[in-house]
């Protein structure tokens, strides 16, 4: 059974653990369209699977351009076929992009190893061997 229910910013807010302010950023770049009755907003569903995939895309490190591209792809024809084609094409970019950045930073802490080990060691070349140097 589909959830029909429409929701008030409030109830977003505490479904996904998010701001209201945050919920109307991604209304004002044209990601949400709740329906207005005077100044209430009402989200639908819809608007609430938009909300859930966006958040999903943030946390897996997708900029709003991309997630945007990925969303507004299902709205389009073939719809989801050539949404979730794109989402596997960009799951496979922001993998091989973690996968570098693992190496990076592989390589940043030998050389951080390395420098401190040296560091230390330096260090006990210099340090006054009975006291009278440190005194002085």
């Amino acid at each position: 059974m589909t959830d029909t229910t429409v929701k008030t910013i409030a109830d977003l807010t505490r479904e996904f653990g998010v701001t209201a302010r945050t919920i109307r950023f991604y209304e004002a770049e044209g990601m949400l369209s709740p329906e207005r009755a005077g100044t209430q907003r009402l989200y639908h569903p819809r608007d609430r699977v938009r909300l859930k995939l966006i958040l999903r895309g943030k946390r897996l490190g997708f900029s709003l351009a991309e997630i945007r591209e990925i969303i507004d792809l299902y709205d389009s024809a073939p719809g989801e076929v050539a949404q979730l084609h794109h989402f596997l094409d960009k799951i496979a970019e922001r993998r091989a992009d973690l996968a570098q950045k693992q190496r990076d930073i592989e390589v940043t802490m030998k050389e951080l190893q390395q420098v401190e080990e040296s560091c230390r060691s330096r260090l006990s070349e210099l340090a006054p061997r009975d006291g009278r140097e440190a005194a002085e």
